[in-house]
């Protein structure tokens, strides 16, 4: 079954303008190597030079922010949905 990545207006660009996108996997690395091979350059977006999660980049797997889960290793669910959301800086006026 596949599995849903919803895309924020900032990265659509490299979707070709598509707010989700739908892979095949079983974990959150798969899903993004997948949507990478699909959308070449969009890991580039999301991931550090280490591979691993930017820090201004937010990843979650049915509403579960998966820095608190297994990372990159979190399990994707069948026909779940995984949402990735850029981090919002602030700071008081």
């Amino acid at each position: 079954m596949a599995e849903s990545i919803r895309i924020p207006t900032t990265l659509r660009s490299f979707t070709d303008g598509a707010s989700e996108v739908q892979v095949e996997a079983r974990t959150v690395a798969e899903a993004l190597s997948a949507l990478d091979i699909s959308h070449p350059g969009f890991s580039d977006q999301i991931l550090d030079g280490s591979g691993q999660l930017h820090r201004f980049v937010n990843l979650f797997v049915s509403d579960a922010d998966v820095r608190f889960l297994d990372g990159l290793n979190t399990t994707v669910p069948d026909g779940g949905t995984m949402a990735i959301v850029p981090a919002v800086a602030g700071g008081h006026g």
